[in-house]
């Protein structure tokens, strides 16, 4: 049970590349680019990118998907360690998530899990299980969530944060499912209100405005920063 990661090769008979290792956290709010981002900083640097939101997505869809009460922690928590639930990172490649060794991660984006990953994260204990399963992963990589670089990786050696006005994040969600702009929109804000305590960002986190930037602007803007 946890997350596997997988790094990068090397070719037969090379020696192996000796590189400084890091860990860098991207935080922000919902729809403000942390996803695309962070994928687009690991491929850069050719280090595994590490979605925690996955994690709790998958906690999210498999209580629904077993008429779990949202609300119940214990029985909540009792579930995830009663079954085989894992991240795998690879470098250059998307994460999946495992369940009993059956891949999920075609089943968690979706407006349900959207209107109710926020519950579930709300539970400290199920943030735990998040976190231990982050905890294990070796070597270097980039990691977002909301809570990275102050919870969960608190000795980071980069750390930051992503945001933008609600309604800029709602036109790229729009751009992602089949809902109404408004709907999103008013969405997200209620959103940002339950997340509000753990998306704060760390003290020492690089803030970064997503709104007026590309992502390649976005991604140039942390890789600048970054020695690896």
């Amino acid at each position: 049970m946890g997350c596997r990661i997988f790094p990068r090769p090397t070719t037969p008979f090379s020696l192996p590349v000796m590189i400084k290792l890091v860990i860098i956290t991207i935080d922000g709010p919902a729809a403000s680019g942390k996803s695309s981002v962070s994928r687009g900083v690991a491929d850069t640097l050719q280090i595994p990118f590490v979605s925690s939101g996955l994690l709790y997505r998958a906690a999210t869809y498999l209580a629904l998907q077993h008429s779990l009460d949202l609300g119940y922690e214990k029985n909540l928590l009792e579930f995830l360690n009663n079954h085989q639930i894992a991240l795998e990172a690879r470098s250059l490649e998307p994460n999946h998530i495992f369940f009993d060794n059956e891949d999920i991660t075609t089943a968690l984006h979706t407006d349900d899990v959207d209107a109710n990953v926020s519950v579930v994260a709300k539970h400290p204990n199920i943030r735990l299980w998040v976190d231990d399963r982050l905890r294990e992963i070796k070597g270097s990589f980039v990691v977002e969530g909301r809570d990275m670089g102050t919870a969960v990786f608190p000795r980071a050696d980069y750390k930051f944060y992503l945001t933008a006005p609600a309604e800029i994040r709602a036109q790229r969600r729009v751009g992602e499912r089949s809902a109404d702009l408004s709907q999103v929109t008013e969405s997200l804000k209620r959103r940002d209100v339950l997340d509000a305590e753990q998306s704060k960002p760390a003290p020492d986190a690089f803030p970064i405005e997503t709104g007026d930037k590309t992502l390649d602007e976005v991604i140039k803007v942390i890789t600048a920063r970054v020695q690896i």
